[in-house]
């Protein structure tokens, strides 16, 4: 009997010490908690949601698996390959195109391109395609392609404005102010345009312009100009006289402004005269008929210099 109170004592204590311990060492293992359990608990979202986060996660990433693998072996293009084929069976094909904004320009060539597509489906149609080859034609600036559902594209085309005719290599092409080649013409169906001449004088063409602004009177005059030697003008006038015109876009520009006052008192234009050459800023020749040379000072300011004959362009 003795031995056994002896036991269930020792057993208490032994019980007792044995708590005393578990709590001791829950203590201790509060003391030893994680700085991720405590960045958890600072987190203002409970356990539950916490949960709910990383389940999402774990489904998006098994989404983004099998998104990966889809694309991998094609399956998104096979989808819209069989949606585009079952649009287009519908009606949903490109079968009409209606061209705006064309003046000038054949349309012909416009067509072309919108019916020539590979893939005529409205829903697959690539719109950006088709409007960069519409640029490659040369009289179309701008243009704006969309969809009229079931069976229509519109093509809104902004032209480019023909300013001159560039002559070179014995052929004729329109340009416009940027020197962009429009299309070839006939010498017998010439527009009323000016005739630029020379090895890249097309894209000079904006610098004559500013150059005519300079003297407004004279540019309804004007005929042709020619670009020679890649630096300079010889401008053409309607009544058959050539201006030399030196070279450097302010010094010419000067020179024509001179011409068109000396003109202005004196009518120099449909007298008759052949050339007027103002190369040298210190002097105003002009080539008669005759083969006479007569030279006058530029200005009134200016003195006149020894007579000198014109000599042949370099």
């Amino acid at each position: 009997m003795a031995e056994a109170r002896i036991r269930r004592g020792g057993t208490a204590r032994l019980s007792s010490a044995k708590g005393r311990a578990t709590k001791g060492g829950r203590g201790r293992t509060l003391k030893r908690q994680s700085s991720l359990d405590r960045l958890i608990e600072a987190l203002p979202v409970s356990e539950a949601t916490l949960q709910r986060m990383a389940s999402w996660t774990i489904v998006g990433i098994f989404a983004a698996i099998l998104i990966g693998f889809a694309i991998f072996f094609g399956l998104p293009a096979m989808m819209q390959q069989q949606a585009a084929l079952i649009a287009a069976r519908a009606g949903f094909e490109v079968d009409k195109v209606e061209v705006r904004g064309v003046e000038r320009m054949d349309e012909l060539p416009v067509y072309n391109i919108a019916l020539g597509q590979v893939d005529r489906s409205m829903l697959s149609l690539d719109l950006p395609k088709v409007r960069a080859d519409m640029l490659k034609l040369g009289w179309v600036k701008d243009a704006r392609i969309s969809r009229r559902l079931p069976d229509t594209l519109v093509v809104d085309i902004v032209e480019r404005d023909p300013v001159a005719v560039w002559q070179h290599g014995g052929q004729l092409h329109l340009i416009d102010v940027a020197g962009v080649v429009l299309q070839p013409v006939s010498a017998s169906a010439m527009p009323d345009l000016p005739l630029v001449v020379g090895p890249n004088a097309n894209r000079q063409t904006a610098g004559l312009n500013r150059l005519m602004e300079n003297a407004p009177a004279l540019k309804p005059m004007l005929a042709g100009a020619t670009w020679v030697g890649n630096r300079r003008w010889d401008l053409r006038f309607q009544s058959g006289e050539t201006l030399s015109l030196p070279e450097g876009d302010k010094v010419s520009a000067a020179a024509l402004v001179n011409f068109a006052r000396m003109d202005g008192v004196n009518r120099l234009l449909g007298r008759g005269i052949v050339k007027f050459d103002m190369r040298d800023p210190d002097r105003f020749v002009l080539r008669l008929p005759q083969g006479k040379v007569e030279e006058r000072p530029v200005d009134a300011a200016d003195t006149a210099a020894s007579a000198a004959p014109l000599g042949e362009e370099g």
